[in-house]
């Protein structure tokens, strides 16, 4: 069984070896990519859009499908039912 300095020593070999090869990939990979940049003409914006694509559900708001008589309350039918609509047919309570 190899002792604990041996095994040391057998890590930084590794590791040594795995940053070799992490560099020898990354140029490769960089070449390839510079190669594909030149032959389509793009530029950093179409490589690296700036920002996300804002959601359009994200902060969207929902017209409301029901409207108490009595208080005026709305709901969209999203969500837990208010009381004034509980275990009621919903059909009377509906914006027309």
């Amino acid at each position: 069984m190899p002792s604990y300095k041996d095994l040391l020593a057998q890590k930084q070999n590794l590791e040594a070896q795995i940053e070799a090869a992490r560099k020898s990939e990354m140029s490769e990979a960089l070449a390839t990519i510079q190669g594909l940049v030149k032959e389509f003409g793009l530029t950093a914006s179409d490589v690296f859009p700036a920002g996300r694509a804002k959601s359009a559900a994200k902060g969207s708001t929902v017209a409301p499908k029901y409207r108490d008589p009595a208080t005026g309350a709305t709901w969209t039918g999203r969500g837990k039912a208010p009381l004034w609509i509980a275990n009621k047919d919903r059909a009377q309570f509906e914006i027309k």
